[in-house]
């Protein structure tokens, strides 16, 4: 029998290997719609993605605090790019960097940090089911 330690690791595990292929699709995306996907419904994946991985190292946590947070923590982020000293945009010059940290701000983005964070916290809660 597995240990409640490592219960429901390997739904969560799952999900990421689901999510990060769509994350990193929505940014190479050039059929329909590509900029909006691109720029846009990335943001949902990128929200769920933080749940999943918060959840991870905390799934004693409640869902709706995880996806409070990460929600806050994307916002920030958003902001964040309302700053541009240099060191900040060296980091934003490389994939991973513009990728977790964002380029321009928009307020077009919140609605989908809502929605990602959304759909965060569902998927938190069916994984908790899991175990």
């Amino acid at each position: 029998m597995i240990s409640a330690r490592f219960r429901g690791l390997l739904p969560a595990l799952l999900s990421l290997l689901v999510i990060v292929p769509l994350g990193l699709y929505s940014k190479f995306y050039q059929g329909p719609g590509a900029h909006w996907v691109n720029d846009s419904l990335g943001g949902v994946f990128y929200e769920i993605f933080w749940c999943l991985v918060i959840f991870l190292g905390c799934r004693r946590a409640r869902p709706v605090r995880i996806a409070g947070i990460v929600l806050a923590g994307t916002c920030a982020l958003e902001f964040l790019q309302l700053w541009h000293p240099a060191w900040l945009e060296s980091l934003r010059g490389y994939f991973l960097g513009r990728t977790l940290l964002g380029t321009s701000f928009t307020w077009l983005d919140f609605p989908y940090y809502l929605a990602g964070s959304g759909l965060g916290w569902l998927w938190l809660r069916w994984l908790q089911g899991k175990y």
